[in-house]
């Protein structure tokens, strides 16, 4: 009888970019074995994964900007059931010594996965989350141009003729909206006063679209975010938006964050050492999502001003000496928790208890 040998088991990385993918496999001391470029299309996907799976048992596949370029190739990649890490792009001293190239890159990347130095899962970008994320981003970019448009309104108020000006002067950003709605410009528009009402008019018009448009948006927003985090959203001082960025930040499969630590830290809510000497202490972290990090202190500062509990905490770390900045520190590490477990459904008596007080 003859004994079957062993499948060899490889890693693999992948350098992604718009149009193409390169794709690269190393063996277990990260070796290089072989790699290539493909498409970025369903059928060059296909065609990547048959490739990587040539070579042996593909334990891992780093995979870098699973967020964007490497978007499709990571569904791809996981609904085959292989193990998907998120990878880093090379920091400049790495290039710098190595040099660059695609195959360089995919090489990299296939390294950082078998030596375990990646073990970031990333988002599966499969449900309701995503869902809610693509409309978030509609909303931002539509405040963000009816914001804009606003600023130009009044910025050509300032500037109209004189008699146009005066009418228009002392009245409330909806107010004065409505009154370029009921302009009414001559045909000469080489005229400055023609063209003024002509201006306040397409720009009034293109705001009162854009708040339509935020308006419809946030109604499907708040219907998604209820669907997605009703027990985020119970939580005292957590509304559909901060709770909507939570959930965005966490993505479909939350139960990636192995931990309340990692949690936290993806939000830069976990506590930094900046000790030296005989002063023990800690300090904010500026990494992590920023977004979410805002998140969790608006709900801070909303808890701090009307929660009963929180205030009396505040209260009773203020006498211990403990500055405004730290004990926001403090809080938003247990409000990190406490959504932690509202989303990942893994409530506990201990945790409860604790996050409870604030």
């Amino acid at each position: 009888m003859i004994d079957q040998q062993p499948e060899n088991e490889v890693f693999a990385g992948v350098d992604t970019h718009t149009d193409t993918h390169h794709a690269a496999v190393v063996d277990p001391l990260g070796r290089p074995v072989a790699d290539q470029e493909f498409p970025t299309t369903t059928q060059g996907y296909r065609t990547l994964l048959t490739w990587l799976i040539t070579f042996g048992q593909v334990q891992a596949v780093g995979v870098e900007c699973t967020g964007s370029y490497g978007a499709g190739l990571t569904t791809v990649l996981s609904a085959a059931g292989l193990v998907v890490v998120e990878v880093n792009v090379p920091d400049r001293g790495t290039r710098h010594a190595r040099g660059k190239s695609d195959a360089i890159d995919a090489y990299a990347a296939a390294r950082a996965a078998a030596s375990g130095r990646a073990t970031a899962i990333p988002k599966s970008r499969t449900g309701t989350v995503e869902a809610l994320r693509q409309l978030r981003v509609t909303r931002a970019s539509a405040i963000k141009a009816r914001t804009q448009a606003i600023n130009q309104l009044i910025g050509l108020r300032v500037t109209a003729p004189e008699p146009l000006r005066a009418s228009l002067t002392g009245l409330t950003r909806t107010a004065l909206v409505n009154s370029c709605l009921r302009l009414r410009p001559g045909a000469d528009l080489a005229c400055p006063a023609d063209a003024a009402r002509y201006a306040l008019r397409q720009l009034a018009r293109r705001i009162r679209i854009l708040t339509e448009e935020i308006d419809e948006v946030t109604e499907h927003l708040a219907t998604l975010t209820e669907a997605a985090g009703s027990d985020l959203v119970a939580l005292f001082g957590v509304g559909t938006e901060t709770a909507g960025q939570l959930l965005v930040t966490a993505g479909d499969n939350p139960e990636r964050l192995c931990t309340e630590a990692a949690f936290a830290a993806l939000r830069g809510a976990a506590p930094v050492p900046a000790s030296s000497g005989r002063t023990d202490r800690h300090r904010l972290c500026r990494g992590g999502d920023r977004q979410a990090n805002r998140a969790l202190h608006m709900i801070a500062v909303v808890r701090m001003r009307y929660c009963p509990r929180t205030r009396a905490y505040v209260a009773r770390r203020t006498q211990q000496g403990l500055t405004k900045k730290d004990i926001i520190r403090c809080l938003k590490r247990f409000i990190a928790r406490e959504v932690y477990h509202a989303l990942t459904r893994t409530h506990t008596g201990d945790i409860t208890s604790t996050t409870g007080l604030l």
